[in-house]
């Protein structure tokens, strides 16, 4: 197996408990009792690291937790194995629930996380910085109260070619809006409806997604833009001119959690091992797909991500 040559940081400014559990028929009123209840450890940059060790590689995670749920998360990230540093956050870990009917219907339930203080934002950038050796992958939501320039902040400390994102909210809002070419993320990957959100439009044909990801790239948000088209795999278009479609097989959908996470941690994987941005795409479109076999919010397996990666194909597009 390919050895990381670059040492990846992935950071979790919002994490969370993640409840995935079964219940014949969500309905209002009556008590509804769960059963097979699973507790995880989750937000964007825990299961990125999740996926990399899944995967055959090494990450560091920076988390950012609180309160005795933080303990709890710390505790499961570490039976898993995971190299943890904490940065304190005020009040209690938020968690989620992934809750699944009878029917294979599937119901996501988020709190918003606990409210930071002006002065933290500045602390964490500071302990962020402090910990990178290399790649650092920014995944997940901000909690509230940090400001939405968090982000650019990072990628100006961190310089150029180093920083991963995938974000929401006014974070990405204002990527997006307010680009600034000293503060670009080396990469920064979209889900659909993110990108149709941030289009202000439907992105109905293949066309449509890099066309999209181009005007990106050349407004100066990313150096690199990569855009999900869910069944249909992901779009990728780059500074130089790259551009490529990666188009997974089909495969038995048990739940969509997990696939954006688990095609970050690859495609950071994969760019750690110093592959180009072509193979980065193929094996992180093989994870996603990976990912939405497996039950509740489990990530992929990696082997099913090197019986896939075969079939997942490559096509140049022309910019």
């Amino acid at each position: 197996m390919t050895p990381d040559l670059d040492p990846i940081l992935t950071v979790t400014l919002n994490p969370a408990l993640d409840l995935s559990a079964r219940i014949d028929v969500l309905v209002a009123g009556p008590k509804l009792r769960l059963e097979a209840p699973v507790w995880e450890p989750g937000g964007g940059g825990v299961n990125v690291a999740r996926a990399i060790r899944e995967l055959g590689g090494s990450a560091r995670a920076w988390v950012a937790l609180a309160g005795a749920s933080g303990a709890q998360h710390l505790a499961l990230m570490e039976r898993e194995g995971l190299a943890v540093h904490v940065f304190d956050a005020p009040g209690e870990t938020r968690a989620t629930w992934a809750i699944t009917d009878a029917q294979g219907q599937q119901f996501r339930l988020q709190l918003p996380g606990p409210d930071w203080s002006a002065e933290l934002g500045p602390a964490a950038l500071a302990d962020i910085v402090a910990q990178a050796r290399g790649l650092v992958v920014l995944s997940g939501s901000q909690p509230p109260g940090l400001s939405a320039s968090f982000v650019q902040d990072l990628a100006r400390t961190l310089g150029a070619g180093r920083l991963v994102v995938d974000t929401s909210g006014a974070a990405l809002r204002r990527l997006v809006e307010y680009p600034a070419t000293d503060a670009q993320p080396f990469l920064l990957r979209l889900d659909q409806a993110e990108s149709e959100g941030l289009a202000g439009q439907a992105l109905s044909a293949l066309g449509d997604s890099l066309a999209f990801a181009l005007a990106l790239v050349a407004r100066g948000v990313a150096e690199t833009v990569c855009l999900a088209r869910g069944a249909e795999g992901s779009v990728l278009a780059g500074r130089d001119g790259t551009a490529w479609h990666c188009r997974p097989p089909e495969v038995r959908v048990a739940s969509k959690v997990g696939a954006g996470d688990s095609f970050t941690g690859a495609f950071v994987l994969a760019l750690a091992r110093r592959a180009p941005l072509h193979e980065a795409l193929q094996l992180g479109t093989a994870a996603a797909a990976a990912a939405v076999m497996t039950e509740g919010t489990a990530l992929c397996r990696n082997s099913d991500v090197q019986r896939l990666v075969p079939q997942c194909v490559l096509h140049a597009l022309a910019s």
